[in-house]
């Protein structure tokens, strides 16, 4: 790796995982200061700004007509740049208040999906500039998070790495930095639940909550749950009647709700296999070696890893912390821990830009993105819209 790719991470200030569950941002010299759902609460006769985060996310379905819940990122990207980014000011803004010795957020690392196509990146560079970074830096989610796992992506061996999110999955198998195969199925935790809920109003005519996270584990904890237990009876679950719209409890067999996932879990097992498939065989040995590693808050899911244990026949394992292994991947990168393969960097796209990190390598001759190794998506973001809306993060100490 090249000097100035490697000084270039370890001037980035701050790191953002921005999510469509939840928002994290860790700063140096202060850790993770934010941890919190990606919703953001308006008044929509004023365009004011009434809760962001946690406070934001438990007005969901309990507002008045005047006020809205939004949630500005979606399936791993920024779909609502305005509120993102007051979202993001709010929620840095609040924990970095009253700091002694502080500067402007000018460099900044953040994580995209492995698919975010020019667009999505580009939301992503415009959110964080909104806020007062000047240069970001863009590492794709699946590396972020393979480095926050712990696996060896910089070296000459593959990696498999399941990053389970709210929507979405991103399958990826790495190797020397970059994504060597990778894919994207809509399945995630949101998934899994919309599926049994719908199972429950069909089959038995009962509403849930639409923040009743229990038909989650009702569906799953037949096959393991938290602790390695294993619950074989049944379940009293809690709802509407459709009809009446009394409350009402009816007793459910975990096994026949679990049957109602197998659609969305099969597409998942679809994809692993095509990804396998892309693979070198000298990487798939080692794959079938390691097996594979699931990180995002979904991989908590009781239950999901033994599922994939039984459909590929990999060994499974879910990282320590798997919703943080992200921007703890980013916070190692910041902090010159990764020491990568070395090779070149290669340059693509527009003058001043290279290759974000985790993306294929060119071909051919033909631009394409480097490896870890070779550099990060690197985007001259515009000026800050003014100085108000200038993100102060902590001033490190000299030495």
């Amino acid at each position: 790796m090249s000097s100035s790719s490697l000084e270039s991470l370890t001037r980035c200030s701050v790191a953002v995982d921005l999510g469509a569950a939840r928002t994290r941002v860790y700063a140096k010299g202060a850790g993770l200061i934010v941890d919190q759902p990606s919703v953001v609460a308006v008044n929509n006769h004023s365009g004011s700004l009434i809760a962001v985060g946690a406070a934001a996310e438990r007005m969901d379905g309990r507002t008045p007509q005047h006020i809205q819940v939004i949630r500005p990122v979606a399936n791993g990207h920024v779909v609502d740049i305005d509120m993102a980014r007051r979202m993001v000011r709010t929620l840095v803004g609040e924990k970095l208040h009253g700091l002694k010795r502080r500067r402007t957020m000018q460099r900044a690392l953040a994580t995209v999906p492995h698919d975010a196509d020019p667009l999505m990146r580009r939301a992503a560079v415009e959110t964080l500039a909104g806020v007062g970074a000047r240069h970001v830096e863009l590492v794709e989610t699946p590396i972020a998070a393979a480095i926050g796992s712990g696996l060896p992506v910089a070296h000459p061996e593959g990696a498999m790495v399941l990053v389970c999110g709210t929507t979405t999955t991103q399958v990826a198998v790495v190797s020397l930095g970059a994504v060597v195969a990778g894919g994207t199925v809509a399945l995630g935790g949101e998934t899994i639940h919309h599926s049994v809920v719908q199972y429950l109003r069909n089959r038995h005519e009962l509403l849930l909550p639409s923040q009743d996270v229990r038909p989650l584990h009702l569906a799953l904890l037949g096959s393991g749950g938290v602790g390695n237990g294993v619950y074989t009876g049944p379940i009293e679950v809690q709802g509407r009647d459709v009809v009446s719209g009394l409350a009402r409890t009816v007793t459910i067999d975990p096994e026949e709700v679990r049957g109602a996932i197998q659609t969305p879990l099969t597409g998942l097992m679809d994809t692993i296999r095509v990804v396998l498939h892309r693979c070198p065989p000298d990487l798939v040995a080692d794959l079938a070696e390691r097996g594979m590693v699931l990180a995002g808050g979904t991989a908590r899911l009781p239950g999901l890893a033994d599922q994939l244990r039984e459909h590929t026949g990999m060994a499974v394992q879910v990282a320590d912390e798997p919703e943080l292994c992200a921007v703890n991947g980013l916070a190692a990168m910041m902090a010159g821990r990764v020491m990568p393969y070395l090779a070149e960097p290669t340059v693509a796209g527009d003058a001043g830009a290279t290759a974000g990190a985790g993306a294929a390598p060119a071909q051919d001759g033909l631009p394409g993105s480097g490896p870890l190794a070779g550099g990060r998506e690197v985007i001259g973001a515009p000026d800050p819209v003014g100085a108000a809306d200038a993100v102060p993060v902590p001033e490190q100490d000299a030495g």
